[in-house]
């Protein structure tokens, strides 16, 4: 298995230098010019003198870096080539500037990021803590009236987009009940500490994890439903069932492992999609998270930002997918991740 894992490393950083290449060269093409920009802040100063103006534009384009072709750029920007005499890339530790915030891209994303995990992993445990035994529930009674009621309620959960969900959510619970409030992160000029702290985050946090939760139940339940249907109708659980096998033994046992193969795709995929940020709802709610700061960075222009965070999002995709096919191997003896 090392040989394996070293072997899609290696695979891993080629695809990963491509794509920041692509990445690179795509928004370089974006007409923004950041040396422009910034030189208007000091346009006051040379009201009078053009050519002054001119000399101070020129001035932060070399110090950007920006004087240089494209691919002089890149290799700037990753850390390989210095700009000014100065190695400040990627590989230095120098993930970029959010010139709309005045700090290091970094700074910008700890909290953020901290906020999109903590209501991603809460939503999907939920979200996996109702699904799967509810998948279940429905392969062992699959054609039963209770098996029909949930799939047509799965239907129509898949069917809705999430934010037609959160719209009617707002309405019912937060506007017509008043149980819950409609936006923000915690109550406007508190200073609450410890424990009073939480619950009033939580209370904010509440609705949005109610409609993440159950946006999710509709295609979870039908997939884990369709695995558990497959794995129930295989030759291994017909012996369990012949030798006499209690049928909690059968379905948890026999059933439910050979049924682990798709569903990892499912969990580990929800899991990694948790540092991608629920862009839609975090814009919906106003919360502080890393999709509302990335659709921000976009709006502003701030580049090195979005970069950082796509480049984030490659990275968490490409090892999700072989920690998928690491778990595989671990699921299912019959997967060797080694040759």
């Amino acid at each position: 298995m090392g040989k394996y894992v070293l072997k899609r490393l290696g695979y891993m950083l080629v695809v990963l230098l491509i794509l920041s290449l692509l990445m690179f060269l795509v928004y370089s093409m974006i007409p923004f010019d950041r040396a422009r920009a910034e030189a208007e802040n000091f346009k006051p100063l040379y009201k009078n003198d053009p050519v002054g103006f001119e000399n101070k534009y020129q001035e932060i384009r070399k110090e950007l870096g920006l004087d240089k072709n494209v691919f002089i750029q890149y290799l700037s920007w990753i850390g390989i080539t210095p700009i000014n005499g100065k190695y400040q890339g990627l590989l230095q530790g120098d993930f970029g500037y959010s010139y709309t915030e005045d700090k290091p891209a970094q700074e910008l994303l700890i909290e953020p990021m901290k906020n999109t995990i903590f209501i991603n992993i809460f939503a999907t445990v939920l979200a996996l803590g109702i699904t799967i035994p509810l998948g279940i529930f429905c392969a062992v009674k699959r054609g039963s009236k209770r098996d029909t009621a949930i799939q047509a309620g799965t239907i129509i959960g898949y069917s809705i987009p999430m934010f037609i969900t959160a719209i009617l959510f707002i309405w019912l619970f937060a506007c017509q009940l008043k149980w819950f409030p409609v936006t923000g992160m915690k109550t406007p000029g508190s200073n609450y500490t410890g424990m009073k702290k939480f619950l009033d985050e939580m209370k904010y946090m509440a609705l949005p994890l109610i409609v993440m939760t159950f946006s999710s139940l509709g295609g979870m339940t039908r997939y884990v439903r369709a695995s558990m249907t497959e794995a129930l109708t295989m030759d291994c659980v017909r012996t369990a069932r012949a030798k006499g096998l209690r049928e909690k033994v059968v379905i948890y046992s026999h059933a439910w492992r050979n049924a682990l193969i798709p569903i990892i795709t499912l969990v580990i995929g929800w899991f990694i999609g948790i540092f991608s940020g629920s862009i839609m709802i975090e814009n919906i709610f106003g919360l502080n998270g890393m999709g509302r700061v990335y659709i921000n960075a976009l709006n502003n222009k701030d580049f090195e930002v979005v970069l950082l965070l796509q480049m984030f999002y490659v990275i968490v995709g490409l090892l999700g997918n072989l920690i998928i096919d690491i778990a595989y191997g671990l699921a299912d003896p019959r997967v060797r991740v080694n040759k």
